[in-house]
């Protein structure tokens, strides 16, 4: 749950509430994962996925400013027993930044089950356990010291004593599954991946209510949820480079001076909002994924994103105290990757590529 709760839509209703996403490389193709409604959200969050919001993941190509390409995800109301109807429309060029496009429909199913589409494409959705894992104590330690530009104090806790703050915990997730013989993706394309929910409003059209590109984003640089993350949730990635960029880097300054980074603070908070701005997920496709120190390519779900992102900010190598190995029961190595709920009436394993 690297972003979440960050605006009054999101709080009001979790199945609107990304929690993650990530991008990399599957059996056949570019993977794509959507995260919301996480189970933490409270006792009154509805179960499933919202029957009048998209889900939609958004493409740029080759370091383009606006997406290229968008998958487009919506389902129906709740059956008795819980499943939803599904479908999976794909829009190219202008038609991926024009809410009003309707796409061309790709895939068609019910969650819970492996929807296959052209070309071995492969779409599932439905709960999971959570994948993300940070002890949220140094969370709050290192947003607070961000927002006062003051050292990170953790008073009582240390790496060692770490315990995964979602350990348990569901999400409803969204797996798509991009082969490479797909003509608008394919191998070796350079892309910045971004995801969002979109609520459809009375007037006819459709309000954004959650984007997330790179992970630990919102609760790192927008750590009250109050009215500034909440706007920065309806914006486009590429509309935010001025005066995002500037946020960022006055904030990574303050907190590199207070927790005594040597150099120029000043210009490492420019570096790091230059390194993270825009928002995209960036993903050479075809390429092992990783989100490590020296490379953002993609992001497993076994990566640690709260200990890069932590120790990109602090300039120093900062320890969560967790390890993927830790929870290795929360994913798999065949699609649909993430893992089965609890009562076992999650994922199974979907057919190897080809079959």
């Amino acid at each position: 749950m690297s972003h979440h709760l960050d605006s009054e839509q999101a709080r009001r209703d979790g199945r609107l509430d990304i929690t993650d996403h990530y991008v990399f490389r599957g059996e056949s193709g570019t993977v794509l994962v959507l995260n919301v409604n996480s189970s933490l959200s409270g006792p009154d969050t509805r179960p499933g996925f919202h029957p009048e919001a998209r889900y939609e993941f958004k493409i740029h190509m080759d370091g383009a400013a606006a997406e290229d390409l968008t998958y487009r995800v919506a389902f129906g109301e709740p059956a008795p027993s819980g499943e939803q109807r599904l479908t999976l429309h794909v829009l190219t060029g202008y038609a991926a930044r024009n809410d009003t496009a309707p796409g061309d429909l790709l895939a068609e199913g019910t969650t819970g089950e492996v929807v296959a589409g052209p070309d071995g494409l492969r779409l599932w959705a439905g709960r999971a356990l959570d994948p993300f894992y940070v002890d949220l104590t140094q969370v709050r330690a290192v947003g607070t010291a961000v927002r006062n530009g003051a050292p990170v104090e953790t008073p009582g806790w240390e790496p060692g004593a770490a315990k995964n703050s979602f350990s348990g915990s569901t999400v409803h997730s969204i797996v798509l599954e991009i082969p490479d013989r797909d003509p608008r993706l394919g191998r070796d394309r350079r892309i910045g991946v971004w995801v969002t929910t979109k609520l459809a409003t009375d007037a006819g059209g459709w309000r954004q209510v959650n984007r997330e590109g790179r992970p630990m984003m919102w609760p790192i640089f927008r750590p009250d949820d109050g009215e500034e993350a909440g706007a920065a949730n309806l914006v486009h990635p590429a509309d935010e480079m001025g005066a995002g960029s500037e946020h960022i880097a006055r904030l990574v300054a303050a907190v590199a001076a207070a927790n005594g980074v040597p150099g120029d603070p000043v210009a490492y908070g420019r570096s790091v909002a230059h390194r993270l701005l825009p928002d995209l997920l960036p993903y050479r496709t075809g390429t092992p994924a990783v989100f490590g120190f020296a490379e953002h390519n993609g992001r497993t779900l076994a990566d640690n994103a709260a200990e890069v992102m932590f120790s990109l900010v602090l300039n120093a190598a900062t320890s969560t105290g967790l390890s993927p190995a830790e929870f290795a029961d929360t994913r798999g190595d065949r699609f649909p990757y993430v893992a089965a709920r609890p009562d076992g009436t999650g994922p199974a394993p979907g057919p190897a590529p080809g079959t």
